[in-house]
């Protein structure tokens, strides 16, 4: 085992309290929507970390652990670091989630699902409508820098975590299992409109195939679903994004700031 005054020269206390700042912050900005998307360059990412985490540093550092005289415990905090970072990001990763669920019910009740598309965010196929939402609400957290709110989630979160205590994992898992329930709730919230449009029309061809069973329902009835799936889009978009900034806002308030 290395000794204190020999671990300390190689890796000087301030150096590793930057690790740890580097560490919680770094894992955050790796799940944060918006600017740990695949198509963003890992460099930047990397970059945008580090310069958090010069300003965090003297936040964070008079509540920071001492320098640790072996390698076990050090490697325990940095796990554990890890592990908060992700959690913070991954809160809203999965709210964001819920305009991919909402998009595929959107897409499902107005006869799109076949129509995939690449989703940049997800890195892999999607329902047009589902990225199309993510899309825009991408544009509208930066537009109405909501991102600062996320920034300061990450920041503030020595207040909620203390670095060097181990993380309550238990505590952890409630609010991930909450916000999964908040995040369907939001994509059923977006996708509201259309079910009941959908459960109207589809009403209405039920009777009409019963009254007129000689016509070639199918072929009438699907070009009408999407062109009346996109009039819908068209009108309810403002209100759904809006039920979506307001849910995703009063969630990360609510969970991630003290």
């Amino acid at each position: 085992m290395l000794e204190t005054p020999l671990f300390e020269a190689l890796l000087p206390a301030h150096v590793f309290g930057l690790l740890l700042v580097f560490v919680r912050i770094g894992a955050a900005l790796m799940v944060l929507p918006g600017i740990g998307e695949p198509f963003i360059s890992a460099r930047s990412r990397l970059m945008l970390a580090l310069l958090i985490s010069l300003i965090a540093f003297p936040i964070a550092a008079p509540d920071l652990p001492a320098l640790p005289a072996r390698v076990a415990p050090m490697f325990l905090l940095i796990v554990g670091e890890l592990v908060v970072g992700l959690f913070l990001g991954t809160v809203a990763r999965l709210l964001m989630s819920a305009l991919i669920t909402g998009g595929m019910i959107i897409a499902f009740s107005t006869s799109m699902a076949n129509a995939l598309v690449m989703d940049p965010s997800s890195a892999q196929q999607g329902s047009i409508t589902g990225s199309f939402l993510n899309l825009i609400a991408l544009l509208l957290i930066f537009a109405l820098d909501i991102h600062h709110l996320l920034f300061t989630a990450v920041i503030d979160s020595y207040m909620l975590f203390p670095a060097g205590q181990p993380p309550p994992i238990g505590d952890l898992s409630d609010s991930i299992a909450r916000v999964v329930g908040q995040a369907f709730l939001l994509a059923f919230q977006i996708a509201a409109p259309f079910v009941v449009v959908a459960g109207v029309f589809n009403l209405g061809l039920g009777l009409l195939a019963r009254l007129m069973p000689q016509m070639q329902i199918f072929f009438v009835a699907m070009p009408l679903q999407i062109a009346l799936g996109l009039l819908v889009l068209a009108l309810a978009l403002p209100v759904m994004m809006q039920v979506f900034i307001s849910g995703f806002e009063s969630t990360v308030v609510d969970l991630l700031l003290p």
